[in-house]
């Protein structure tokens, strides 16, 4: 139950036995996880800051989010061999270090794609209230939408739950994942051209890479943007780099770009200041921060420390499964969440971006 047992042995005799506590480094900013391991382990509770070469020397598992960049300048000489990131991200780990050293890693996958999906349809429908695009919240089955191409980048546990809503609420859906076209063929997907080409709405759901096969490092750059044809709405929430926001700044400014609705920026906490000014939602990377998805991912972590250890299953005190709607009505979404208070907040003290983000009050998903 936490413990591991030291057996030490000199002259081939058996001096003693003992036990030594393990030591469990939790970000203190994760919800729902207070105290749920304080009597099976030497639980500290730090922030990200806090999280350092000297605090985790001599840490057994580390329990954190994307604020922590989980490398050899921070592990290097520790004895951490569990990492459980509360997120469904993984490019704050390096993970070839880790395995390299053998320290398991475990993510928390489509812990927040409801809360996602939610937060991409409200900016749209944000969006189109705004632009005069004549939405009515009450259309109860979306054929205002059906005028609209939408193009899904990255058609993951987030990508998927948006690209059937989309489809539900009656746009056409180009689904773009060059990954899954190579390993299941090309029949159903669309490439980053066809999106260029024909969406209305482009959204970007894919995990931030730098190499291998379509890597996705400022895949929406500057030649991206001046092949568009259909001035979109460009949203982001997936990983801040994976769409160049200087190139951005300039595509809106050039009119290759109708709107943009940014929620994961380059070099958080310190955003652009000209984007932050020109985009039309600007929300400091809270999209997939609903009650339900912070439950789920504290659960999934939980649950992957508990059998990484062998310690007794433990849980928040509120669960939740994954209750995902075919597709929610539009006045549904806009009832649920709207993203320009969020916005208005942001303009209003961009430098409190982490104040707001850790401090933020977790929406409900819509049903």
């Amino acid at each position: 139950h936490g413990k591991i047992s030291v057996m030490v042995i000199l002259n081939d005799c058996t001096i003693d036995s003992f036990s030594v506590i393990m030591k469990l480094i939790i970000e203190k900013n994760i919800p729902f996880i207070q105290g749920l391991l304080d009597g099976m382990a030497d639980v500290e509770y730090l922030a990200p800051e806090d999280i350092t070469p000297e605090t985790m020397r001599d840490a057994d598992a580390l329990i954190t989010r994307t604020r922590t960049r989980c490398d050899a300048a921070l592990l290097e000489g520790s004895r951490c061999r569990f990492i459980a990131t509360a997120t469904i991200g993984t490019d704050h780990i390096n993970l070839d270090y880790c395995r390299a050293r053998g320290i398991t890693v475990a993510n928390a996958p489509g812990c927040n794609a409801p809360a996602v999906a939610q937060y991409v349809f409200a900016s749209i429908l944000a969006y189109r209230k705004a632009f005069g695009l004549d939405v009515d919240a009450t259309d109860v089955e979306g054929s205002r939408l059906s005028n609209m191409t939408l193009a899904v980048v990255g058609v993951g546990n987030v990508g998927s739950i948006v690209a059937r809503w989309g489809e539900g609420l009656g746009m056409r859906v180009l689904r773009v994942d060059p990954l899954r076209a190579m390993a299941e063929g090309p029949a159903g997907f669309s490439t980053l051209a066809d999106a260029a080409r024909e969406a209305d709405v482009i959204t970007f759901h894919t995990p931030l890479t730098r190499d291998g096969y379509c890597p996705t490092y400022h895949m929406a750059d500057a030649v991206f943007f001046n092949t568009l044809e259909r001035k979109p709405l460009i949203i982001n929430s997936a990983r801040g780099p994976v769409v160049d926001n200087a190139a951005l700044v300039e595509a809106i400014d050039g009119g290759k770009v109708s709107a943009a609705a940014i929620d994961c920026w380059e070099g958080e906490p310190a955003i652009s200041p000209a984007l932050l000014e020109r985009a039309f939602i600007a929300t400091p990377h809270i999209a997939g921060y609903s009650r339900e998805g912070k439950i789920r991912a504290t659960s999934m972590a939980l649950d992957a420390i508990c059998g990484f250890f062998a310690l007794p299953h433990v849980s928040p005190l509120e669960t939740v499964g994954f209750p995902v709607p075919d597709h929610p009505a539009p006045h549904e979404i806009s009832a649920s969440y709207n993203p320009l208070a969020d916005t208005a907040a942001l303009r209003l003290n961009p430098s409190a971006f982490e104040a707001l983000r850790n401090g933020y009050n977790y929406r409900p998903e819509v049903r």
